[in-house]
């Protein structure tokens, strides 16, 4: 048992894990196409073009700083909402070949695509609000006065629309050198969802009406071949997925994951950005919204195959790769 959740039950996670299915309402607004098995990759890739291991923070360069931003939800089940911002913020980045590396807001899907944004949401429904409405710039909170060590934020004093307004929090795991109060503390107390920002932050230079990101074009769920999903991703970038929480996933702290033991805590939605092999295992790479002292400095490594990845490789859900996205300029990229 290590030590953090020595007083905590089993299942301490679940706040955090804010996956559900799609409303009824929002099935009724989606348009989202799924991808058959046997589909080749637009591509012309095939599984002999696939490497044994890729990390897209290094696969799309002049995308780094965009791809490796780790993000903190804060005591909030928005999982879902940061999922997808982060990946549409790199497949916003990729399309344009580094032109537009900004970080969308994870505030806006969240809290505008969502009366209640922190007690659960759709991937799916993330992704179809992101076309139809469009989702403004935003990077975290700030470092508050007095937390030790450099603030992560790769975009930390940039200015953007809508920035998470939620606190840091230490999650899961090990405290090591993470800076934050735990969750449940006076520092990092259970969240209510806030509502939804209508303007700019009070410090942005940005106006939020003339900030909207979108595209035209499909989302898809890319997920029911692991060639085609692996494809994709060298194509296009990071995707959206979620898969189930057990207990034994709260002690994580490094190496690849393998669930043994524990009950379920939930569905947690995350981005996946690559793959790789350790010692002849076969992992995902994913990106994590606990902050960037979790895990592997904010991402994690889970065995990768239908019976060990807890249905994160069949959840996959992403713009398609020939989107046309429209930044708020007058040019279309």
């Amino acid at each position: 048992m290590n030590p953090r959740f020595e007083n905590l039950p089993l299942g301490a996670s679940a706040s955090l894990a804010g996956v559900r299915p799609p409303t009824a309402e929002e099935l009724a607004g989606m348009d989202i196409e799924t991808v058959p098995a046997d589909a080749p990759h637009p591509s012309g890739l095939t599984a002999e073009d696939i490497p044994t291991d890729f990390d897209a923070r290094t696969g799309f360069p002049g995308c780094e700083k965009v791809i490796g931003d780790i993000r903190d939800q804060s005591m909030c089940g928005c999982c879902w909402a940061f999922g997808t911002a982060e990946a549409a913020s790199d497949r916003l980045c990729i399309s344009s070949k580094g032109k537009y590396a900004v970080p969308l807001s994870s505030t806006d899907v969240c809290f505008n695509s969502n009366p209640d944004g922190c007690n659960g949401g759709s991937p799916d429904a993330a992704w179809s609000w992101i076309k139809e409405n469009g989702v403004v710039s935003g990077k975290q909170q700030e470092f508050k006065a007095g937390t030790k060590g450099s603030d992560p934020d790769p975009f930390a004093g940039s200015s953007t629309c809508s920035d998470f307004p939620l606190p840091h929090c230490h999650h899961h795991g090990p405290i090591r050198d993470d800076p934050f109060p735990s969750e449940g503390s006076a520092g990092c107390p259970s969240q209510k969802s806030p509502a939804g920002p209508k303007e700019c932050d009070s410090g942005s230079s940005l106006k939020y009406a003339s900030d909207k990101y979108t595209f035209t074009g499909s989302v898809k769920r890319v997920g029911q071949n692991e060639t085609y999903l692996q494809s994709e991703i060298m194509t296009n970038g990071p995707v959206t997925v979620a898969f189930t929480v057990y207990s034994d996933f709260e002690n994580y702290a490094g190496g690849v994951y393998v669930h043994t033991t524990g009950k379920m805590a939930g569905g947690h939605a995350v981005k996946l950005m690559g793959w790789g092999t350790d010692s002849g295992t076969d992992y995902w790479l994913v990106a994590n919204s606990w902050n960037p002292y979790w895990g592997e400095k904010g991402a994690f490594r889970i065995k990768r195959g239908e019976k060990f990845d807890c249905g994160m490789a069949e959840s996959a859900v992403a713009s398609s790769g020939d989107v046309v996205w429209s930044p708020p300029k007058p040019d279309q990229l």
